[in-house]
């Protein structure tokens, strides 16, 4: 378990974390007891190999998933006794969500695929807009609104992903692979992207990632194993 310094508020708080899927009659475990805490304003990186549950991890903590067992906690709310509605507003209000494949809507243009997440808020198409305008010009993308992701480079289109996941102001972004599917140059400009957002706009991060070089970029790197986190994390 991470310890935080007399300055550091936690974001997550994993306690005793147990998480299985059934394949057919048989249960997997895949999380086996995950005890953790990660600081407000960190940028994580999880790494291990294929298997080891790093993305069930951050499906739990984004709230896409549910423990089997275990406490969960994300800036002093527990995820773990929300029902399904009360889920769904906490990771529209509180989640940035970035995928390893950008999971654009081909049929929307780099703006309105930024503005869609604010169609789950409470504000007027002007509002929307000038919040999906601010979002990519973040990501310096402002010449690119009215393209369509068929239009853009591998890493145009994670640069209006991360646009996206910036756009609700979220308190965490998780990232999942979201440098596996670019050339190294993008990969580059996407992690210097997030490192921004850590340590410009004090952003949690949290990432999963098979690239050392991408794991390098984060403050801590946790590395899990068959479900358990290795006692060797780095500070």
């Amino acid at each position: 378990m991470t310890v935080l310094d007399a300055h550091s508020q936690p974001m997550v708080v994993m306690e005793e974390v147990y998480k299985s899927y059934r394949r057919g009659i048989q249960e997997v475990p895949v999380l086996r007891g995950i005890s953790l805490v990660i600081a407000e304003g960190s940028f994580i990186a999880l790494m291990g190999p294929s298997g080891s549950g790093k993305t069930t991890l951050l499906n739990l903590i984004a709230g896409i998933d549910r423990p089997d067992s275990g406490r969960l906690t994300i800036a002093s709310t527990d995820i773990t006794r929300l029902d399904e509605t009360g889920m769904a507003r906490w990771r529209a209000d509180h989640i940035g969500f970035i995928f390893q494949f950008y999971n654009l809507m081909p049929v929307l243009t780099a703006l309105e695929n930024v503005e869609l997440p604010l169609l789950l808020h409470r504000l007027g198409r002007r509002e929307r807009r000038e919040h999906a305008l601010l979002a990519l010009e973040l990501v310096g993308l402002t010449d690119r609104l009215h393209h369509y992701p068929r239009e853009l480079s591998g890493g145009q289109q994670q640069r209006v992903a991360i646009a996206r996941a910036l756009v609700a102001d979220p308190l965490l972004i998780v990232a999942d692979e979201p440098t596996g599917d670019l050339d190294k140059q993008s990969a580059m400009e996407v992690l210097d992207l997030l490192e921004a957002l850590n340590r410009g706009s004090s952003k949690t991060v949290i990432m999963v990632t098979h690239d050392p070089r991408a794991a390098e970029r984060a403050g801590i790197i946790h590395h899990l194993d068959k479900g358990v986190l290795n006692d060797g994390s780095l500070p």
